[in-house]
């Protein structure tokens, strides 16, 4: 692809990633350096010229948006009867960041990803982007109706239990103000932070039970945030660890 010709430099033939994929999703790739640059985060950039560096967010956005209408098309199939907000709120928990981060770790793309954030001791939504930017790097390299038919057959019917999925109650906030209100203790959500910008912005929220912080959540919305910090205060509360 021209597009990538100024970057081509700045990467070797890399047999490792090649062979990853391959074992991973079944194919070989065509242009290798859509994949190398889907695993770059942008912590560990490369810069090109004139300060201008690529990573994969570029890919990353791609890859939401392609990944987001292979769900929609496959459960508009599989669920033939069911309503608009049903369907919407399937592709949410197929789609949603921390399903991405395990399913990537669980693939073991985690090992693939280049970057600066483990030193720092942050990678909580690396892996999950990373997974997007593969299929933004998958579909720009083979096309549509091929990365469709790879997400189909090596990752939603291989690592998805679609009907298991249907039947979980996954709204941790809501879960977690029925506690409070039946244990007569109050819980509240505050947004304590925002961190980045634009599309990179994230928010940390606490669950405040009892006046004192029990957990915090940080997502690139704030009911992101609140439903990881609620899912974290349900866990601790279920090993009996309110104080």
């Amino acid at each position: 692809m021209n597009l990538l010709l100024p970057f081509a430099v700045l990467f070797s033939s890399d047999k490792e990633l090649i062979n990853s994929i391959k074992n991973i999703f079944g194919f070989y790739p065509g242009n290798i350096f859509l994949y190398q640059l889907a695993f770059c985060h942008k912590s560990a950039a490369k810069e090109i010229v004139n300060g201008i560096k690529v990573s994969n967010e570029r890919l990353e956005y791609l890859g939401d948006a392609v990944l987001s209408s292979i769900v929609a098309d496959y459960l508009f199939k599989k669920f033939p009867y069911k309503e608009e907000g049903f369907l919407t709120e399937m592709r949410s928990r197929i789609v949603s960041r921390s399903q991405l981060n395990k399913l990537s770790i669980k693939l073991g793309l985690d090992k693939l990803v280049k970057s600066e954030l483990f030193r720092k001791g942050y990678s909580k939504s690396l892996h999950g982007d990373a997974f997007e930017a593969f299929v933004g790097a998958l579909y720009l390299d083979k096309g549509y109706n091929y990365t469709k038919k790879i997400i189909l057959k090596r990752v939603i019917e291989v690592h998805f239990d679609i009907d298991k999925l249907e039947n979980e109650d996954t709204n941790y906030k809501s879960q977690l103000i029925e506690w409070s209100q039946k244990e007569k203790i109050p819980v509240e959500f505050i947004v304590v932070d925002e961190v980045g910008n634009g599309y990179r912005k994230q928010y940390i929220v606490d669950v405040i039970i009892d006046e004192k912080v029990y957990s915090s959540g940080r997502d690139s919305s704030i009911k992101g945030a609140e439903q990881i910090a609620a899912g974290k205060a349900l866990e601790k509360l279920s090993h009996g660890k309110k104080n």
